[in-house]
């Protein structure tokens, strides 16, 4: 089937409950992620972010030669979703609950030496965003939590109100490229002196005098601390570093990895993981700088990434910073 064909339709519906937000999901990117996958047989596929499963419902469409299809998350919530979604295949999608940075484990739990294709949708799905209990989102009002597995120890208030001063700024330059980062580490120990921050509004509140609107910019200025504090706490760039290659490394001759990332952290680990897989080079050394030969590991199918059309961006908001790249193994 084109990939212009009935999968373009799909999208999960999440029923509204206590804990589920009333809103339908659109999958970001699908259209190219189907692209991509178009010309594969596909016989083992993995998920490693199934989020609610808007994704591998449009790829179990579009290629019932699935036979297996391994769906990962490591929040609870999005695997319970996610199943509803995926009903009309229950046969064949087998869920585990983790994080796809031990893939090989799973793979090696299932019996599974290789896979001929995976998906990554990287960060903070609109999903977690929508509930305030999740404490993502700051325009809405909720425990400082930020977890995405509800099994880590850590969560943003104990990041906030435990961490010092040095690492607060570290987290807030390096991982939320935020300008304003030692005046918020700052001000945050100030305030934290006198009474714990425990929720999204009081950070905002406490973070109010010190972080300026910047001219011409239509970004809230707590959205980059929020964005440090969440990839501190689930260690998202860790996971992608060590989750990628592993991926790479599991797929058969012409098997494809598809990753979607949302901020320039992320897409800029992807981009330099895919270069080297694809590279014929090893690294530099010595002072002439020299490299050692290596057989490439993969081709690169996007130089440049895929990105939302100015349709897709309308009607989806979440889409406007994604960014697709793709690979295939040799």
């Amino acid at each position: 089937m084109s990939y212009c064909g009935n999968a373009l339709i799909m999208i999960y519906l999440v029923i509204m409950t206590e804990k589920k937000p009333a809103k339908v999901h659109l999958p970001v990117l699908l259209n190219e992620v189907l692209h991509y996958f178009e010309s594969s047989q596909i016989r083992f596929f993995v998920d490693g972010t199934i989020g609610a499963g808007g994704h591998a419902a449009a790829l179990l469409e579009a290629h019932p030669e699935i036979e297996r299809f391994i769906a990962i998350d490591q929040d609870p919530l999005a695997l319970e979703i996610a199943a509803e979604t995926l009903k009309p295949w229950k046969e064949k999608v087998v869920f585990v609950s983790g994080n796809f940075e031990n893939l090989d484990l799973y793979l090696a739990r299932l019996g599974i030496s290789k896979i001929d294709g995976m998906l990554l949708d990287l960060g903070v799905s609109s999903m977690q965003l929508d509930i305030s209990e999740k404490g993502f989102s700051f325009l809405r009002d909720g425990p400082l939590d930020m977890r995405m597995d509800p099994a880590n120890p850590v969560t943003a208030a104990t990041v906030v109100n435990t961490y010092p001063q040095k690492e607060l700024e570290r987290i807030f330059r390096d991982y939320g490229e935020e300008k304003q980062w030692r005046g918020a580490a700052h001000r945050i120990i100030q305030a934290r002196n006198e009474h714990p921050i425990l929720t999204t509004h009081q950070l905002v509140e406490v973070l109010r005098p010190v972080l300026r609107v910047k001219p011409g910019k239509w970004i809230n200025p707590c959205t980059l601390i929020f964005q440090g504090l969440r990839i501190s706490v689930n260690r998202e760039l860790e996971v992608i570093e060590k989750g990628i290659p592993k991926a790479i490394h599991s797929l058969n001759k012409g098997g494809r990895l598809g990753v979607i990332s949302f901020h320039s952290l992320e897409d800029r680990i992807v981009k330099n993981l895919f270069r080297d897989a694809a590279s014929d080079k090893w690294e530099t050394q010595g002072l002439a700088g020299l490299f050692r030969d290596k057989e490439p590991e993969a081709i690169l199918l996007t130089r440049k990434p895929a990105v939302g059309t100015p349709t897709e961006i309308a009607s989806n908001a979440r889409s406007r910073s994604a960014k697709l790249r793709f690979i295939e193994k040799k």
